[in-house]
């Protein structure tokens, strides 16, 4: 089984539309395990009780953004070492900072291909 298959990806993301596109990527490059949540709270839930390989995360979402669950599910032992890419219209130096120092994986910015999305996360997770 080759790592495409059994990749298993969160897509975090309040915007319906965002979400889609992020689940259309992962799809066109043969990730087929994924789920979705539309909330930060949510979304930690599940993944405290079913952790999963990889969260692809907007940044900016009401009651808890992306790098609050980012450091949320560090300081988890269940959760702190799935690989966390956030997603963002506007990477601005203070923000990749601020994940890297919570132990983001990486960032890709808004809009994204399928292609470099593809490259993002393989520099996470290796070659799909």
């Amino acid at each position: 089984m080759s790592l495409r298959d059994s990749l298993r990806v969160m897509i975090v993301d309040d915007m319906g539309v965002s979400r889609g596109l992020l689940v259309q990527a992962i799809e066109e490059m043969g990730i087929w395990k994924n789920q979705a949540e539309n909330d930060g709270r949510a979304a930690y839930s599940k993944l405290v009780n079913d952790p999963v390989h990889l969260v692809l995360s907007d940044y900016n979402m009401p009651g808890m953004d992306g790098l609050q669950l980012l450091q949320a599910l560090r300081q988890n032992k269940t959760t702190a070492r799935i690989g966390f890419i956030l997603v963002t219209g506007n990477p601005t130096p203070d923000l990749v900072s601020k994940g890297k120092a919570l132990g983001l994986n990486n960032i890709i910015k808004k809009p994204f291909t399928t292609d470099s999305m593809r490259k993002c996360i393989e520099s996470v997770v290796g070659r799909l």
